[in-house]
């Protein structure tokens, strides 16, 4: 009964769990929470006494007609209203504190996933998609959430059924045994059905992560989709993964329809037997009227629960399914193996490759026998066609990735010993497409450094051409930069971005310049911020732009993960290596693209004068 669709694959951090080691882990859970689950036990139990009590009473009320007992038919009927109100309150107790309960579960299971995916490093998410990674800590937290509140309703029927098994003894032990010596027949359907409720459930939690990501991707990326007018491309996608999620669930649909049909059946056949035989005990006298009509009223209340279970079976597979997605992203392991959790409290900024061999997949390496040394204060530009490993060496740095061998060396200490929150805490990171929060740009660069005052964040703006540059903002610092800084000029995030590290003071900087052209106006106030910066502290520069490549201490030319060249740009020229070549098609043209822009903006200027 598997489904093989292509993208319903497990992810490569999946696990199976047995139910038992689950229940066991979903209990932790539930177990801060004991006096609620206390009081919900207390409304089950309630409940489950009134629904079993019930037909006794009716029975007890026809045996009094028949004057077969003392009970008078005025008390049994009041009786009865007791029952069903004590029901009644049960059931809103249950259900008040149920509703309760699961919120806090629900809500502490998805507070533990997302803390694990923020925690997971970049390597993780290069090989699986935010979308199915969120999906696992919206819709199965939530579907975990409904399935437990189907569990108790089922758990109120099962004590049901002990109770009336008890007064069926009492009342009539011959049908009793015959109602039993049916049910493991019921109960060996249900259970042939387990497997494949478990199959089915699972490839329709993945079906549904897959509507999700795309939806994720489709929404993210709708700007580029409108700039290529792909929009009845990616509605064809999402239709094809729709249309997937569907055929999933259409094959779940399946299995469910040939449960409760086929139990019903066989629980009717079983019901017909029992009564036709406790009939003719009537007839004979061997049991009373009121007995028989207990057992006629009894017996669909006891094999409700069978049904509903083996009903509900597939939805408790699959929030078994979904939990289990949950904690396998929970308990998905970090690529990166710290050694130690020293405290870091500042760095001088000394970094060292030694023999440093790193690859993003096995047997393709990216550096091998790297070896390189950056002095406290250095600024080193890492210039490279694409491939290099540029970018490569930044993240080993920032322990975004974790290297195969060799040695990294900060400060003469490995790497792998700091405590990694310190360690990161230390160093200011731009990427390359500057990432803006939703907010204002106050808040975006204060992100780095939250204790940050506004007159701190204000002074370090007005630092940069004398806050020239707020003025093209419509409400300067307050100004809200949209989803994703979508509001802002590419330039203006670049320099946001900037300013957020330059907040932060970080002992080493790391820079992976953008390529997108920007104004020679915010080209000039990037520069500035970039100086500052570079003043203050130990900085990689994986560069872009002639004046970042000019004014670094140290240029690194890099060719397959090699370092081919390095030094000022100045002596760099004159060897008239591989620098040279790509100055000379790469950061002249572009030199030249900048002076005229700059031409151009003079000109307009002057036409506006």
């Amino acid at each position: 009964m598997a489904v093989m669709f292509r993208g319903l694959d497990s992810e490569s951090y999946d696990r199976q769990y047995d139910d038992k080691y689950l229940i066991k882990r979903i209990w932790m859970y539930f177990s801060q929470h004991s006096r609620r689950f206390y009081g919900i036990v207390i409304g089950v139990i309630l409940v489950a006494i009134q629904n079993g009590l019930r037909p006794v009473i009716i029975a007890a009320g026809i045996d009094s007609l028949e004057g077969a007992s003392d009970f008078p038919v005025e008390f049994l009927v009041v009786l009865l209203g007791v029952s069903v109100l004590l029901e009644y309150g049960g059931n809103w107790m249950r259900r008040l504190l149920m509703s309760k309960l699961i919120g806090s579960v629900v809500s502490e299971m998805r507070k533990d996933a997302f803390n694990a995916a923020v925690n997971l490093e970049m390597a993780f998410y290069d090989k699986h998609t935010t979308g199915k990674v969120v999906s696992r800590i919206t819709s199965d937290t939530q579907e975990f959430g409904q399935v437990i509140m189907l569990t108790s309703d089922v758990l109120n029927q099962v004590f049901a059924i002990f109770i009336l098994l008890i007064v069926l003894f009492s009342r009539e032990w011959r049908l009793t045994l015959i109602l039993l010596a049916s049910a493991p027949i019921i109960g060996g359907l249900a259970l042939t059905f387990r497997k494949w409720a478990r199959i089915t459930t699972r490839d329709g939690a993945r079906a549904m992560a897959l509507v999700n990501d795309n939806i994720q991707e489709s929404v993210s990326g709708i700007s580029v989709a409108k700039n290529f007018r792909q929009e009845a491309l990616i509605y064809s996608e999402f239709v094809e993964v729709n249309q997937k999620s569907f055929r999933v669930n259409m094959r779940r649909g399946l299995v469910l329809s040939l449960i409760f049909p086929t139990l019903s059946s066989m629980g009717g056949i079983a019901t017909g037997i029992i009564l036709y035989i406790g009939a003719l005990a009537v007839t004979n006298g061997v049991i009373n009227v009121g007995s028989w009509f207990l057992f006629a009223q009894s017996v669909d209340r006891f094999w409700f629960p069978f049904t509903a279970m083996a009903a509900f079976w597939s939805q408790f597979q699959q929030g078994l399914s979904a939990v289990e997605r949950v904690f396998a992203l929970i308990d998905a392991e970090n690529d990166l193996k710290q050694r130690d959790s020293r405290p870091v409290q500042k760095l001088d900024g000394l970094i060292e490759f030694i023999n440093v061999t790193f690859a993003y997949k096995p047997g393709e390496n990216v550096l091998s026998n790297f070896n390189l040394t950056i002095q406290p204060g250095e600024d080193v530009a890492f210039v490279g066609h694409t491939g290099a490993g540029k970018s490569s060496i930044a993240k080993l740095i920032t322990r975004f990735y974790e290297f195969q061998g060799g040695y990294l060396l900060i400060d003469g200490r490995d790497v792998r010993a700091f405590d990694l929150r310190q360690y990161r805490k230390r160093l200011g990171i731009v990427p390359q497409a500057p990432f803006l929060f939703s907010g204002t740009v106050m808040d975006n660069i204060r992100y780095g450094r939250p204790e940050a005052s506004d007159a701190e964040i204000e002074e370090v703006a007005h630092s940069i051409g004398n806050g020239e540059w707020l003025c093209t903002l419509p409400e300067g610092l307050n100004s809200d930069v949209g989803e994703r800084g979508s509001r802002l000029s590419m330039g203006q995030r670049q320099l946001v971005s900037l300013l957020r590290v330059l907040v932060q003071k970080p002992d080493i900087f790391i820079l992976d310049e953008a390529t997108a052209s920007i104004d020679p106006f915010t080209e000039t106030q990037i520069q500035e911020a970039l100086d500052l910066i570079l003043s203050q502290s130990t900085s990689i520069l994986i560069a872009h732009r002639l004046s970042t490549v000019r004014s670094a201490d140290r240029i690194i030319v890099l060719r397959d993960g090699a370092i081919i060249e390095e030094g000022s740009h100045e002596s760099l020229m004159t060897q008239g290596g591989h620098y040279a070549e790509l100055y000379n098609t790469y950061f002249r043209h572009q030199s030249l693209s900048y002076i005229e822009n700059a031409r151009s903006l003079l000109v307009e200027e002057g036409a506006a004068d």
